[in-house]
């Protein structure tokens, strides 16, 4: 009787302290970051940042689309690895700061653009781009699969390389050292 009660105060207590744990739940979401360029996969589906401008106009210049802060126009190719047809869920911009902004709706000015009803076929490489309307700053973009169970964010780091300044006129002769046509200086 007495190894009887031993095994069955030991049993409880092994129950109990497996259940005075932490309440929340044990599983852990690690959230993986990949540079921009690099391949972000998540579920069936491969990400790749190809491109990305902060531009401050779309479209015709001389009727421009404007943004509130600033465009940030990225190429992305989506891949499908599965066998079947595959959604393309929305791509979201997050800062810093954690603020997230949406894809614009509305692909009027922009080039090859992705859409926002789009899918991938089997085996197959969709490419085009999606546009942000958000202050110029550091972002990552945040990628899920088709189930939007997995995601993935890419770091998308903060360039003013292909920023247009098309609303700015600065005469040439105003410039330290402009250029002419040629690559000569200019004659004074």
């Amino acid at each position: 009787m007495r190894i009887f009660v031993s095994t069955l105060f030991c049993g409880t207590l092994l129950c109990l302290s497996g259940c005075s744990g932490n309440t929340e739940s044990a599983k852990t979401e690690e959230v993986r970051v990949v540079p921009a360029g690099e391949k972000a996969v998540a579920g069936h589906l491969t990400y790749n940042i190809v491109d990305s401008q902060i531009l401050n106009q779309l479209g015709d210049p001389t009727v421009p689309r404007v943004p509130k802060e600033r465009f940030i126009m990225v190429q992305v190719a989506v891949t499908n690895a599965s066998n079947v047809d595959n959604p393309i869920p929305a791509i979201e911009l997050v800062g810093d700061s954690g603020k997230i902004y949406d894809e614009l709706t509305d692909g009027a000015g922009v080039t090859n653009w992705l859409g926002i009803i789009r899918h991938v076929g089997a085996g197959q490489t969709e490419r085009g781009n999606v546009v942000f309307d958000a202050p110029a700053a550091h972002y990552k973009l945040k990628f899920s699969d088709e189930s939007t169970e997995n995601e993935i964010l890419a770091d998308l780091p903060l360039s003013y390389t292909h920023e247009r300044m098309d609303d700015v006129s600065i005469p040439s002769a105003d410039l330290p050292g402009a250029l002419g046509p040629t690559g000569n200086q200019k004659p004074k």
